[in-house]
């Protein structure tokens, strides 16, 4: 550490949202270069490397062969893709001298597929899986957490290639026991949920979210059954169509009501339909935002679900991908929206319904009319809409859309790995297609596997820590042991000694040689960096001694100093 570029801090980072950001800034692992980016320092690089590695094997170990592509990319292919339009801002573009466009690429789908174009013509070839480990971007609109949401990111892709269906299951069940291995050995506590493909394209999708309460993603379970999900995923049990027994729509005045709740307190007042026990569940909420779509005109959409839920806006993006969605906020502009008294009667603007708003249902909802609402508003009989979407939100004690018997539990997490079955849709483009065993041409289909590397050390980080430090997993640490020289008279050349005993021994290690720093400093940077186990090498030297640390245990023993390779070995297994 004498010789090391490291700088720990005592004060926490300005910026520092999450402990993960906090600690690893702290701790001397990375450093802020610009937003969404960041410098890894040597140690950083050690554990980025060891995470790395893991990866490296576990793709090895099914197969996988590992290419490298470049991160500039012509623009033609993501033309042909369609998604140079679909991912719209959130890529990075730019032209070369000539005028020509390139982006910055955040996947690289297309690049694996021209090359399986390129160098496959048979049956022969298949099936097959390709890797690469290499930096991506993307604009995002606001970086935080450090590493979990940057705009520059290391991220381990890897594509399967088959010829039927059943190659693409094969493939993306091997993949999904290689990533439940990978995190195993990362020591990442995880859920597997059903996920949304969004831009990304493809069937079945499934996502690696490693618990955590600072994680952007929020996924639900079931109390009964293995069910889990993405709540952007989560479908919502429609209730069957129902006869029409309500009377017909009947309007009233409802001035000054234009929230929900002054809503229902002014219905039970009045005892609007003879009722005074109205319910946020019983009125409809029509929310209207204008969306976003790739290369068309925007669109202004209303959105209608029961009043007691509000609108999910990464529910509804996830449902309306590849296009987007923001609230509308120019009425002045639609005087046909009267806002606070809109009503799905009318058909102003095209409308989604939540499933719940079934055939035959009645709402207390508004009347399109300033200061007004109608009661026994029937779906199928006072509006049809133009279809469903999933976009109220999810809570906890909601029915599981699976077994039906259980109730929804909310949980959040950090995504570490997104898997894809994409089938056909990026060869379709491209019109791959090789020679079949029966001669005839077969177009191939594709899965798709992702991990964020560095998303996966921030990850590590906040399942790993405690109030004085990181405390890093084994197989990931920056060094299997932490030797402390923790100050003169021999002490720091005993140290060396040790470490290169150890080092003889095929053990990482790290040792605190620094002059002019107190024991007590070196004991807090030791914890601050968080390698679990520790040799110190202080006051009883002289007596032939060390003293043996575990901060996974809570374990301090003096041992032998002779003793102490075998002890670490041991320890190391």
């Amino acid at each position: 550490m004498s010789t090391l570029l490291l700088k720990t801090l005592r004060e926490e980072p300005a910026d520092a949202e999450v402990p993960s950001h906090r600690l690893l800034v702290r701790a001397g692992f990375v450093r802020r270069a610009a937003p969404g980016g960041y410098t890894w320092l040597p140690l950083g690089k050690l554990v980025l490397d060891r995470v790395t590695t893991i990866v490296r094997e576990e793709m090895a170990a099914v197969g996988g062969q590992e290419v490298s592509f470049p991160a500039l990319l012509p623009r033609e292919p993501y033309d042909v893709s369609g998604r140079w339009t679909e991912y719209g801002d959130d890529i990075f573009t730019l032209k070369d001298r000539r005028g020509a466009e390139h982006l910055l690429a955040p996947t690289h789908e297309e690049m694996f597929t021209l090359l399986v174009q390129d160098l496959t013509s048979s049956y022969r070839d298949f099936p097959l899986v390709l890797f690469q480990i290499q930096t991506k971007f993307r604009d995002e609109a606001r970086p935080r957490g450090g590493l979990l949401r940057g705009r520059e990111f290391l991220m381990k892709d890897a594509y399967s290639f088959g010829l039927t269906d059943q190659d693409l299951i094969a493939a993306y069940d091997r993949m999904r026991a290689a990533y439940q291995r990978i995190f195993h050995r990362l020591g990442l506590e995880h859920t597997v949920v059903s996920a949304v493909s969004g831009a990304m394209g493809g069937s079945a999708s499934e996502e690696f979210l490693a618990a955590a309460d600072v994680g952007e993603d929020t996924f639900a379970g079931c109390t009964a059954c293995d069910y889990a999900a993405n709540t952007e995923a989560v479908t919502t049990p429609a209730p069957p169509a129902r006869p029409v027994t309500a009377p017909p729509a009947a309007v009233h005045d409802t001035p000054d009501t234009p929230t929900i709740a002054a809503l229902v307190d002014v219905a039970n007042e009045r005892r609007l339909a003879g009722r005074s026990d109205w319910t946020a569940a019983d009125t409809l909420k029509n929310v209207v935002v204008t969306v976003h779509h790739p290369g068309r005109p925007d669109e202004v959409v209303a959105i209608s679900v029961p009043g007691d839920r509000e609108v999910d806006l990464k529910r509804l993006n996830a449902a309306l991908a590849p296009a987007t969605a923001t609230l509308f906020d120019d009425f002045a502009s639609r005087p046909d929206l009267v806002k606070g008294y809109i009503g799905p009667q009318g058909g102003k603007v095209r409308h989604l319904v939540d499933p719940r708003v079934a055939p035959g249902t009645a709402w207390l909802t508004g009347a399109n009319q300033p200061g007004r609402h109608a009661t026994d508003v029937v779906s199928g009989r006072d509006f049809t809409p133009d279809g469903t979407v999933e976009a109220a939100e999810v809570r906890a004690g909601d029915p599981c859309p699976a077994c039906g018997d259980g109730s929804l539990t909310i949980r959040r997490g950090i995504e570490i790995g997104h898997i894809f079955q994409l089938g056909r849709r990026y060869t379709e483009a491209f019109k791959v297609d090789v020679l079949g065993a029966d001669g005839k041409p077969v177009r191939p289909t594709m899965g798709s596997y992702g991990i964020g590397l560095s998303r996966a050390v921030a990850a590590i980080a906040e399942q790993h820590h405690d109030e004085r430090g990181l405390l890093w997993p084994a197989e990931v640490a920056p060094a299997d042991v932490h030797i402390v020289a923790a100050g003169r008279d021999g002490q720091v050349a005993a140290a060396l000694t040790l470490a290169e005993t150890l080092v003889r021994a095929g053990i990482r290690v790290l040792v605190d040689d620094r002059p002019n720093v107190s024991a007590g400093v070196k004991f807090t940077d030791a914890e601050l960096i968080g390698i679990s186990r520790s040799v110190v090498v202080g006051r009883r030297l002289t007596e032939g001694y060390a003293e043996w640390r575990d901060r996974l245990t809570g374990e301090r023993k003096d041992v032998p100093l002779v003793d102490v390779p075998g002890v670490i070995v041991a320890t190391l297994g």
